[in-house]
């Protein structure tokens, strides 16, 4: 299992986070063993890169400053070879937002790009109507747009939502599952990023190492589903159902 993985390296993370989702982040990476560092000061971030596992980098709050850190972690993260998963959050929804994507990715060599489909969508520059930091709405062959990203900047794809696809230009997973719980839960797609980082730590392939923590994650989904009434009872189970399923407990 990818999270008893984790758990078993008990990699520290180093999150440049939003501030919206920081704190659910830290506790779901503590809960599968993992440790998180919430660091975002451009004065420190390559200091701190060259102490973690790997680099997550999450642009929901974005501004100024945050773009400086992201980016010198990211370039420092490429020049010690840690793998970096850039968790591209609301790319279309403004000028800002795509000018800064297109600037990391063409600065930043990424491992792992997480994203939903309208995330895809600005990354590979197609029309899309993005609805704030939500998926927003379109009609994009995602596999294919997928692949075609992927190729283009030598990276891990991961596109989630209801079904998750993975690629790596060539080979392409399929990820069913889960809970219509999930997306009521604000940070929960910013949290996997940051998981997905942590599962890259003592991976060989990106690519498995991906579609093995999306698997877990729709279990873990699936399990906080089946104990939860309400979406608030839902996010305390979510965060029990990693330390569940990390440690080899859940049924």
């Amino acid at each position: 299992m990818s999270l008893n993985h984790i758990r078993r390296h008990a990699p520290l993370v180093h999150c440049i986070s939003n501030i919206v989702v920081a704190n659910f982040k830290a506790n779901g990476l503590l809960a599968i063993g993992a440790s998180p560092v919430m660091a975002d000061a451009p004065e420190e971030v390559a200091q701190m890169v060259a102490i973690a596992g790997a680099l997550s980098i999450n642009m929901g709050t974005l501004n100024s400053e945050s773009v400086k850190a992201m980016l010198a972690a990211g370039k420092a993260a490429n020049a010690l070879g840690t793998p970096v998963v850039f968790d591209p959050v609301g790319a279309g929804a403004t000028e800002f937002r795509r000018q800064t994507v297109r600037e990391l990715m063409r600065e930043v060599k990424h491992t792992v790009l997480r994203c939903n489909v309208g995330e895809l969508a600005a990354v590979a520059e197609v029309p899309w109507q993005q609805k704030g930091v939500d998926s927003g709405d379109g009609d994009l062959a995602v596999v294919e747009v997928a692949k075609q990203v992927a190729q283009r900047y030598g990276v891990v794809v991961a596109v989630t939502g209801e079904t998750d696809i993975v690629t790596d230009g060539e080979r392409v997973s399929e990820i069913s599952g889960g809970s219509a719980l999930t997306p009521l839960v604000t940070g929960t797609g910013c949290l996997l990023s940051a998981v997905v980082a942590a599962g890259l730590v003592g991976s060989d392939d990106a690519y498995t190492a991906t579609v093995a923590v999306l698997q877990d994650y729709k279990r873990v989904a699936e399990i906080a589903a089946a104990q939860s009434t309400q979406v608030g009872d839902f996010q305390i189970g979510f965060l029990n159902a990693l330390q569940q399923v990390s440690v080899g407990v859940a049924a």
